[in-house]
């Protein structure tokens, strides 16, 4: 296994291929839950365990038994059933362990499950035919990329809570604005990852 290839993966996952910011997968929670840093944080955590956990079972399941079985076509009606019993699994270990952030993540937590990106990264695994570890790598740099992505954004919340914009920016067209303007500043990253560890 080629350290640098995974490297490569999971730094252009986080930066490059961010899949809140550049791909835009995943904005629900992200818009939800950035107003509060705590909040941010533990629903960046959250996704991350479950995109790590769901590649690990959605993988094996793709490669050996649907395509094995020429079922490839069920892959997303899976792939979902898969990922809402996996998000089941994380709201009953919060709700037990960590209540604080049960409560605070409220509504929100149960979004996990149609939250796109999670299906985005797990389809994404398949199509670009990454081995098992490869699509794990894959996984962990998305989860972190939207961990990075809300840790940024609750940080420009705050601050803009605070601001005095013009009256028709206040409120959803100025959250909408500074969403595109840390947008393009991830674009920046294109290239730069492949040529560094290229």
């Amino acid at each position: 296994m080629d350290i640098k290839a995974l490297v490569v993966i999971l730094m252009s996952t986080v930066l490059v291929n961010n899949y809140v910011l550049c791909q835009f997968l995943g904005i629900c929670p992200f818009l939800g839950v950035s107003k509060v840093f705590k909040n941010a944080v533990g629903m960046g955590v959250a996704v991350t365990f479950v995109m790590v956990l769901a590649t690990a079972v959605t993988w094996p399941v793709q490669i050996y038994l649907l395509d094995k079985n020429g079922m490839g076509y069920m892959q997303i009606i899976v792939f979902i059933l898969m990922i809402g019993a996996l998000v089941q699994f994380v709201e009953i270990v919060l709700k037990k362990y960590i209540p604080s952030l049960y409560k605070a993540l409220g509504v929100y937590l149960p979004l996990i499950t149609v939250n796109c990106g999670l299906l985005g990264v797990t389809i994404v695994n398949i199509s670009k035919e990454y081995k098992f570890i490869e699509s794990l790598v894959n996984a962990l740099g998305a989860g972190l990329g939207f961990l990075l992505a809300m840790v940024i954004f609750s940080g420009i919340r705050e601050y803009t809570e605070n601001a005095d914009p013009p009256k028709s920016f206040k409120g959803l067209p100025l959250t909408l604005l500074s969403v595109a303007i840390l947008s393009m500043s991830f674009f920046g990253f294109s290239g730069v990852i492949e040529n560094l560890f290229g």
